[in-house]
This record gives structure tokens, sequence and C-alpha cells, in this order.
């Protein structure tokens, strides 16, 4: 499985961009982001600068990724503070799959019990 990782530029070259993601320094293809700058942050996916992210975002993804990390560990103690946004909630079908799945339920011949 690939992860997009939150990434900070630090310098840019042509489309290439030097950037910061905890304590090492990676070379990003930001060509996908010409309105990219230093100072940036960056969802970096398969060495590719996908999008930019807010300060906020990027570090909520970095906190996200650092607790599935702790899991992988076999320590729990910081899911739900890194998942605040599921935690406690059902999870929720995107608009278009749950029409899909309305009108699939509007189609099905009610079943009757003897």
């Amino acid at each position: 499985m690939c992860l997009g990782l939150p990434m900070c530029i630090e310098t840019i070259a042509g489309w290439s961009g030097r950037c910061r993601y905890g304590d090492a320094l990676h070379v990003v293809d930001l060509s996908l982001l010409p309105e990219a700058h230093p100072g940036d942050h960056v969802l970096v996916f398969l060495g590719a600068g996908r999008r930019l992210l807010d300060a906020d975002e990027a570090e909520r993804i970095a906190l996200a990724l650092a607790a599935v990390e702790a899991v992988m560990r076999g320590d729990t103690t910081s899911v739900d503070a890194a998942f605040a946004d599921l935690a406690g909630r059902e999870p929720m079908l995107p608009p278009h799959l749950a029409a899909a799945l309305a009108a699939q339920h509007a189609t099905k011949p009610e079943e009757t019990t003897p």
C-alpha cells in the first residue's frame, strides 16, 4: 500500500523541490504544482507532489500517519486523538453511493414472511 506524505518545501530548483518530512529531506517532482513555493506544504505520493496542503491539514495527516505507525508497533493509545474526526461516529457513504444504495432499496420488492 502506498501513502501520501505531507512534506514542507524547503527549496525549489526547476520542477524539483527539496522537501522535509520529519528529519528527512526528499527530492520531490513538483511539475504538477507550478504554483508551489518554499514554505508550502505538499502531499507527496510516489515521489511527486500531488496537491498543496494548508499547515493544519498537513499536521492532521502527519498525526494520522504517526498513529498508524504506532498501531503497527502495538501501541493504540494515540488512535482516538489522531482520528478524532472519525472516533465515536458511524461511517458515512459519499453522496453518490448513498443515492445508489437508496435507489437499489427502492427497486427491491418487499420480502414477506410466511
